[in-house]
């Protein structure tokens, strides 16, 4: 895998996705590679390496992705009756793009 599997797969277009949410600074959509039955990848359109590397200049941006992250956790709540919502950092993240997971069930093989 690539260092931004993000900024040089999925907003490059080179690798498809299944889209479920769009807004001017933010893309949500199906992981490619699912880990759980419902599992899906909020992130900024701007390459922001990891949550622990966000400035004030991003406060409007991180404010908008996680307004979306939000109305995707409420909604596979309510049709799933439970959610989790999780990033990674330093070494536990494999593409160096801040991003959320969102999701529900358990893991698939």
């Amino acid at each position: 895998m690539t260092e931004d599997f993000y900024c040089e797969e999925v907003l490059s277009d080179n690798t498809k996705v299944e889209k479920i949410y769009e807004t001017k600074n933010a893309l949500a959509f199906y992981h490619t590679r699912p880990f759980y039955r419902v599992h899906i990848v909020a992130i900024p359109k701007k390459h922001i390496p990891s949550f622990t590397n966000l400035d004030d200049n991003d406060k409007d941006l991180f404010f908008e992705l996680m307004e979306v992250v939000k109305l995707l956790a409420k909604k596979v709540e309510s049709e799933y009756g439970a959610c989790r919502v999780l990033t990674n950092l330093g070494r536990y993240q494999d593409s160096k793009h801040l991003h959320w997971h969102i999701i529900s069930g358990g893991k698939i093989n």
